[in-house]
C-alpha cells in the first residue's frame, strides 16, 4: 500500500478500510465493532492512594495519603516504621500519586491541621563574629507529644497493611537506564 503521507493512503479511506479487514470484524459483531465492557466504580472508596516524593529529602519513598489540610498541603506518612517518612504536610507538587489503596478508616487525622505543624522557634537574633564560628552540638528534641501522635498513627495503619503493601512502602521508586515515566502507570 501506497502513502502520501503517514496514516493516509493512495487509495482514500474506504479501499484501506477494505484491505485491513475491518468489514469482517464488523460483520462478525453485528454490524457493530466490538466495544469493551466498562467497570461500575465503587460508590464508596474508604481507602487512601499511596504516593511518592520525586524530590527533596524524602526522594523515591512511597507514602500514605491520610487528608488534605485547610491550607492545600497534604497530610502524609510513611508509615515511620517502614520507611522512616513521619507524619509531615507536603506540597501538592512534591507528591505523585498511584492507583494503590491502602485502609485508612482506623486512623484518627482529625487533630492534625496546620497549626499542628507550626514550628516555636523564637526570632534569631543577628549573630556576631564569635557567635558564627561557636560550634553548637545540641540537637532540637521533638515534643513527647509529636512522638506519640506518630506512634498511634503507625499503629493504626500498620494493623491495616498487608505484607506485601509494607514491602511496597519499604521499597524507593527510581529510574532505570531505558525507563520511561511518561509510558507508566503510576
Amino acid at each position: 500500500m501506497v502513502e502520501l503521507a503517514r496514516g493516509i493512503s493512495a487509495k482514500g479511506r474506504s479501499k484501506s478500510y477494505k484491505k485491513r479487514g475491518l468489514h469482517f470484524i464488523k460483520e462478525k459483531n453485528g454490524g457493530k465493532f466490538p466495544q469493551h465492557a466498562k467497570k461500575e466504580k465503587a460508590a464508596e472508596a474508604p481507602a487512601k492512594a499511596s504516593k511518592f516524593y520525586p524530590a527533596g529529602r524524602f526522594k523515591g519513598k512511597r507514602c500514605v495519603f491520610l487528608k488534605q489540610l485547610d491550607s492545600g498541603l497534604l497530610l502524609v506518612t510513611g508509615p515511620f516504621k517502614v520507611n522512616g517518612v513521619p507524619l509531615r504536610r507536603v506540597n501538592q507538587a512534591y507528591v505523585i500519586a498511584t492507583s494503590t489503596q491502602v485502609e485508612i478508616s482506623k486512623v484518627d487525622v482529625s487533630k492534625f491541621d496546620d497549626a499542628y505543624f507550626k514550628s516555636s522557634d523564637k526570632a534569631q537574633k543577628k549573630k556576631g563574629e564569635e557567635a558564627f564560628f561557636e560550634e553548637k552540638t545540641e540537637k532540637k528534641k521533638l515534643s513527647s507529644d509529636y512522638i506519640d501522635n506518630q506512634k498511634k498513627v503507625d499503629a493504626a495503619l500498620l494493623s491495616s497493611l498487608k505484607p506485601d503493601i509494607k514491602g511496597y512502602l519499604s521499597a524507593r521508586f527510581s529510574l532505570k537506564k531505558n525507563d520511561r515515566p511518561h509510558l507508566m502507570a503510576f
